[in-house]
């Protein structure tokens, strides 16, 4: 591989994934605006956001990896000139959007019922019901959402995608100013009235989406023409193929976080709000190498489709240095303005130190976090998911969680040794799935 072909994929991958990029922050920015806007409410009022999110993240994460086949397969049909695949590739993927999304929606419904057994503080657990069920009904419309916009991307038109979140995240930001203090006549409803907003948030981007792919003459000939029924086993069993294993990888890093959340709100509801914040903010950061992974796994499998292997390390590496750049500077600002970012969420002084501290940890992690979601993203558009899948097992569930426990629960370290614990978690996953990845493009 030489540096010229390193170059020469850099750039069409950059164009690809910039909106994609973009379209995440705008995501991401919403979770980020409600913490923000409910901290401003009380500490209690984010504690309890946190929890819910953590919990509600480990659905909504599952059936993301469900959906990561649409743009794979996309791509690949794509790359092949088959529009027609394309059409039925989309079609079978809002199926199971629409089927898993149900299937979720009861599950969190009923584990509702069960958030006291979480060990959260009490005072936690007393308001955050309704915002935990708001949530579960929005994870429908955000399945949809997310098929039509990975098809969108996939068929290399993904700046739409990213405008409709933007306007999301004002009209988000907005009903919040409405619902969560109370104004133009509504009484107000604190953590309940973000909740709301999100949820309506959510269905309008879902529809706003599908009306524009519907009027987009660019897409036309890849549109299916008829939507449901007369569904194909093979295609349905090899979307599941890829898309079981990758929503197990996604699982897996998501419920290390999501119960390194749980560990924090063990040690009270000043800790909770400091992880909240500061994961908060690592998550912004994440955004970059997130949307040059989903770039990256498109054009990947665009290359397989293509029949042009030659070009899939170029793509791959091109993508993982660029990410390893951007992060190190996100580290950067971290490390030396961690308080000064804590301020911006609360009031708390004990919140603000503690988060603080924490965003020194994720500035260290946030390196091999970009390689990690990079390496694994390519290996997925090679078709390789069933030992990427292993590999991240290990590293969440047999070391970054374990050594949180250890350093953070049995050890003196606090909040800062559940996140030392990710790190090593991070570390392991990066350098096998790279190692991965390197193995199976060389050319032989």
């Amino acid at each position: 591989m030489s540096r010229s072909a390193l170059l020469r994929e850099i750039r069409p991958t950059l164009t690809l994934a910039a909106p994609i990029i973009v379209g995440h922050l705008c995501q991401m920015l919403m979770g980020v605006t409600d913490s923000a806007m409910i901290g401003h409410a009380g500490t209690v009022p984010l504690a309890a956001s946190a929890f819910g999110n953590n919990v509600f993240n480990i659905f909504f994460v599952g059936g993301i990896g469900l959906m990561i086949p649409v743009a794979i397969f996309v791509s690949r049909a794509r790359g092949a000139q088959t529009p027609g695949e394309a059409a039925e590739y989309l079609r079978h993927g809002l199926a199971v959007a629409i089927g898993f999304g149900v299937l979720e929606m009861l599950v969190m419904v009923a584990l509702s019922t069960q958030l006291h057994r979480f060990g959260q503080p009490p005072e936690v657990v007393a308001i955050v019901t309704p915002f935990f069920l708001l949530f579960a009904v929005s994870i429908v419309p955000v399945l949809v959402y997310l098929v039509f916009r990975q098809f969108a991307e996939a068929m290399g038109h993904p700046w739409a995608p990213m405008f409709i979140l933007l306007a999301g995240v004002g009209l988000n930001a907005a009903l919040n100013w409405v619902f969560i203090y109370g104004h133009l006549g509504v009484p107000p409803l604190g953590l309940t009235g973000a909740g709301i907003s999100t949820l309506i948030s959510r269905t309008l981007g879902a529809f706003a989406i599908f009306w524009w792919l519907r009027r987009d003459a660019r897409v036309r000939a890849a549109f299916p023409l008829r939507w449901w029924g007369n569904y194909s086993r093979a295609r349905l069993r090899e979307m599941l193929g890829v898309g079981l294993p990758a929503a197990g990888m996604l699982l897996f890093e998501a419920t290390a976080f999501a119960f390194s959340g749980i560990m924090m709100g063990w040690l009270g509801a000043v800790p909770l709000a400091a992880h909240q914040i500061a994961i908060s903010c690592a998550s912004l950061a994440f955004m970059f190498p997130l949307g040059l992974s989903i770039a990256t796994g498109m054009r990947v499998s665009h290359a397989v489709g293509a029949a042009e292997r030659d070009r899939l390390r170029a793509i791959g590496f091109g993508a993982l240095a660029v990410g390893l750049v951007a992060m190190a500077v996100f580290g950067l600002g971290f490390a030396f303005g961690g308080r000064t970012i804590a301020a911006w969420f609360v009031d708390d002084a004990a919140v603000i130190a503690l988060a603080a501290q924490l965003l020194v940890v994720a500035a260290l992690f946030q390196m091999v976090d970009g390689v990690q979601v990079i390496a694994s993203a390519a290996l997925r558009g090679v078709m390789d998911v069933k030992l990427p899948a292993a590999i991240t097992l290990v590293a969440y569930w047999g070391i970054a969680l374990p050594l949180g426990y250890a350093l953070g629960i049995r050890g003196p370290w606090g909040g800062v040794g559940i996140w030392t614990g990710i790190a090593g978690g991070l570390t392991f996953a990066a350098v096998f799935l790279t190692v991965r990845f390197a193995r199976l493009t060389r050319l032989s």
